[in-house]
């Protein structure tokens, strides 16, 4: 669902790491995760989950069927491609000409497509199914756990309205493994996936103990991401920036390769029905916050996330204007 853009669109200026904000998951933390989920999505777009409830298990089983995958041969790694969008591929990213040094495995989140497609991908299809759909089941709950507290934050009549989506059965999010090799002799890395921000709800994000991930908090300015194993990386995507009327803000972000070490990065996109109405919350336009996005289907929006290249803007197409017939 993402595409990389083959040169920097802006001035890049990397600054250290920023104190991130994490948001603290477990019972102890409840009271205070809300407005803390709020304030994080507001002013970065992001934050860390820590305390999540996921089992160690859970994800340790994914990443081991990661590694195994992209430790295979190019030409068995290939009888999962070509990625189109789903299955597996290398470099060349989506239909816009955008690459990046990165090679990946882009799923469907349903069980079924998960289990038929794990023939062409591993030896033991039933062991990697499980963990792919095991996984899935647990930051899918995650997801909808924390849209659900965003809703509480936002005092929203209906906590459940923007986890509903995702819940929904015929819900399209997607589930992607991105692997980086190391940069080599490229003493600061290379650009692994261009600068973008994603098109979908919600991501959730894991990855290995290297880092690589940055994300861009003022134009023009990069900040790194620590890594942390033990925590997930929170962003917000197009669609909750367009449902909460420009509160919240879709982060932009963009990854590098690392000079020594490879990287693994395992991300759930969060994502509404096709046909689902994406329209911002009638309790957050006011007088002084006109409405900002005319009403789109997840559809729409997706059709114009894939006749754009990477690093260009997307929600200002659907921009809402006088001529709409909103104020």
């Amino acid at each position: 669902m993402v595409v990389a853009s083959p040169s920097p669109r802006r001035t890049e200026k990397v600054i250290q790491a920023a104190e991130l904000p994490a948001v603290d998951l477990s019972p102890s933390g409840r009271s205070a995760a809300p407005r803390l989920i709020v304030e994080a999505c507001e002013r970065y777009g992001f934050f860390k989950a820590i305390n999540h409830g996921v089992p160690a298990e859970v994800v340790s089983r994914m990443e081991e069927e990661s590694a195994g995958f992209f430790a295979r041969p190019a030409s068995e790694k290939r009888r999962a491609g070509p990625a189109d969008p789903f299955g597996y591929g290398s470099k060349s990213i989506g239909f816009n000409g955008d690459v990046g040094e990165v090679e990946y495995l882009l799923l469907e989140s349903d069980p079924a497509y998960v289990s038929r497609r794990s023939a062409s991908i591993s030896d033991d299809p039933t062991q990697f199914s499980a963990a792919v759909n095991g996984y899935i089941e647990a930051v899918r709950g995650l997801a909808c756990h924390i849209l659900d507290l965003m809703a509480e934050g936002l005092r929203a009549p209906d906590t459940s309205v923007f986890s509903r989506l995702v819940r929904a059965p015929d819900s399209d999010s997607v589930f992607r493994i991105n692997h980086y090799p190391r940069s080599g002799a490229v003493l600061h890395g290379e650009v692994g996936f261009g600068e973008h921000s994603d098109p979908q709800i919600l991501t959730v994000l894991r990855s290995t103990d290297v880092g690589g991930l940055q994300i861009s908090l003022e134009d023009g300015v990069w900040t790194p991401v620590p890594p942390d194993p033990a925590a997930f990386w929170i962003n917000v995507g197009d669609v909750l920036q367009a449902m909460t009327n420009g509160r919240f803000l879709s982060v932009r972000h963009r990854a590098l390769t690392n000079p020594f070490k490879p990287r693994t990065s395992m991300a759930f996109f969060g994502a509404p029905p096709l046909h689902a109405r994406i329209a911002p919350q009638l309790e957050l336009v006011a007088p002084r916050r006109p409405c900002l996005y005319k009403p789109f289907t997840w559809a729409e929006y997706k059709k114009a996330v894939y006749s754009l290249r990477l690093g260009d803007t997307r929600l200002d197409l659907f921009r809402a204007s006088k001529e709409d017939g909103i104020d």
